[in-house]
């Protein structure tokens, strides 16, 4: 963890709401295998909403999940079928083994009052002072598990890492967001800053030389007395 004046400095901001994005699904006419088998064909992925009691079944076009899986950011989707809008949030997508098309997605309804359980995308903000002094940030969370009301959901957990220096770390117990429980062990670290070979090689070269000069003096001392 990073310190600073006997205090764990709050690193994350919480302006970025999370977006919503919509999904246009057609109910389907049964489930199973087969007819899972067949929509695949079309480019349609079998999907479910659940957490409203009686689940719902549908399909949707494949090249829609776009800005729902292969997003950066994690949105909120709000899937229409039959006329009727479900506020939910993507909560697991399946894949085939070999080609890794989408195959299954499962969408979990959320209303206004109750908590959600999401996988938010870490992004560092600003430059770290270890990275110009030499070192290498990493990255070691790209996505934190957190709890708390969609009102409240970011859509990235923004980390300043401008003061991280090297040889610190964010770690989870240093995130601080009004509304938000983040589901992860606090010391488990987040974001650090390591020393390079480079930075090693510049501390020790000082070192080597000024060992050095000795050496040269005492070799020079016995010619000059010739």
């Amino acid at each position: 963890m990073l310190e600073l004046n006997g205090q764990f400095e709050t690193f994350t901001k919480n302006k970025n709401k999370m977006k919503t994005v919509s999904l246009s699904g057609s109910p389907r006419a049964s489930v199973g295998k087969t007819d899972a088998n067949a929509l695949r064909v079309k480019g349609r992925v079998p999907c479910v909403i659940y957490g409203a009691g009686e689940q719902i079944h549908f399909s949707a076009d494949e090249r829609h999940f776009k800005n729902i899986i292969f997003s950066p950011e994690t949105n909120l989707v709000e899937v229409e079928v039959e006329g009727k809008k479900y506020q939910t949030i993507l909560q697991e997508a399946q894949y085939h083994k070999i080609n890794d098309k989408l195959i299954h997605a499962d969408f979990l309804l959320v209303s206004e009052d109750k908590p959600v359980t999401v996988q938010l995308p870490v992004k560092a903000i600003g430059q770290a002072q270890g990275v110009k002094d030499g070192g290498k940030m990493t990255i070691k969370l790209r996505k934190l598990k957190v709890r708390g009301l969609v009102s409240k959901l970011p859509a990235t957990i923004d980390l300043n890492v401008e003061k991280l220096t090297i040889g610190k770390s964010i770690s989870a117990g240093d995130i601080n967001i009004d509304g938000l429980t983040v589901l992860h062990p606090k010391n488990i670290s987040i974001i650090s800053v390591q020393t390079t070979r480079a930075v090693v090689a510049e501390e020790v070269a000082p070192k080597a030389t000024t060992a050095a000069a000795p050496a040269k003096a005492a070799t020079a001392a016995p010619a000059a007395k010739k």
